[in-house]
C-alpha cells in the first residue's frame, strides 16, 4: 500500500508512489495565475488607454509618466521608467513628449552630469490633477464587482504578492 505524501513535504526524486497518491490534472493555462493577471492587465490597459484619450486628452504612455512625475518627482528617467513600468527608451521618449506639451520641466542633475531630473510645469500640475480623477474612476470601474472587504483583501493580497516578487524573482537565463 502506497502512503500519501504530506503535503509541503520536499520531493527530491518523485517516487512511483508519489504519482499514483498525487491526481494528475491536464494544465489549464486559462486558469493559471499568470495568464490570468496578464489578460486582467490587457483588458484594463486598453481601457485605461481609452479613458485617458477621451477624459485626460494625454497618450496611454505619457499618461503613466505624467501619473509617476506627480507622484513621485523629482524623477530620472531611470527613476520614472521604474515607477512608470515602461522601458528606458519608452519612458524617454514619453518624457520628451511631456516636455515639448510645456507639462514637465527638464532640468540637468545636480548628482550626475548625464543625467536629467524631471518635476512638473504648473501647467503640468493642472494636467495631472485632471489625470488623478482619471485614475481614481479607472480604479472604481475595475474594482466595482468587489466589496470593501474584498477589495480590503485584495489589496492586502496584492501588497504581499509584490512584495514577494520584488524580495524573491530573480530574471532567469537560457542555457
Amino acid at each position: 500500500m502506497n502512503t500519501p505524501i504530506p503535503l509541503g513535504s520536499p520531493i527530491v526524486s518523485p517516487t512511483r508512489a508519489h504519482f499514483d497518491t498525487v491526481p494528475q490534472t491536464p494544465f489549464e493555462l486559462e486558469r493559471s495565475f499568470t495568464h490570468r493577471l496578464h489578460t486582467l492587465t490587457k483588458v484594463t490597459d486598453r481601457v485605461t488607454q481609452s479613458a485617458y484619450l477621451t477624459d485626460a486628452d494625454i497618450g496611454f504612455s505619457e499618461g503613466r509618466c505624467l501619473a509617476a512625475v506627480g507622484a513621485f518627482s523629482p524623477l530620472s528617467i531611470n527613476d520614472l521608467a521604474a515607477r512608470a513600468n515602461l522601458d528606458k527608451g519608452q519612458a524617454s521618449r514619453a518624457a520628451q513628449a511631456l516636455v515639448d506639451q510645456g507639462w514637465v520641466r527638464k532640468a540637468p542633475s545636480p548628482s550626475d552630469r548625464r543625467g536629467v531630473v524631471l518635476t512638473l510645469t504648473a501647467t503640468g500640475k493642472k494636467r495631472w490633477d485632471k489625470l488623478q480623477s482619471v485614475i481614481a474612476q479607472r480604479n472604481a470601474d475595475i474594482l466595482a464587482c468587489l466589496n470593501p472587504t474584498e477589495r480590503e483583501t485584495l489589496s492586502t493580497l496584492l501588497d504581499r504578492l509584490l512584495d514577494h516578487a520584488q524580495t524573491h524573482a530573480t530574471p532567469r537565463t537560457a542555457p
